[in-house]
């Protein structure tokens, strides 16, 4: 079992993680699903410092996004 150490979580709803490097990869998505699942938070941001212009990307929890998208289908 492990221990994650999110940046930031604001207000128990959104987990931001920020980064400082050329571009966002796969691994700091990957990190924030991780964090994303082991909180049981749904929506994530990803910041990206490293550039002269701020780079970020919504991350949505796997399985809360798809029960979501289910339940608004439904309708």
């Amino acid at each position: 079992m492990g221990l994650y150490v999110a940046d930031l979580i604001v207000e128990g709803t959104v987990i931001i993680e920020l980064k400082s490097c050329e571009a966002l990869l796969n691994e700091h998505q990957a990190q924030l699903i991780n964090y994303l699942k082991a909180s049981g938070i749904s929506v994530g941001l990803l910041v990206n410092f490293g550039k002269k212009k701020v780079e970020f990307k919504r991350v949505y929890h796997p399985i809360q996004s798809t029960i979501k998208l289910e339940v608004a289908q439904n309708i």
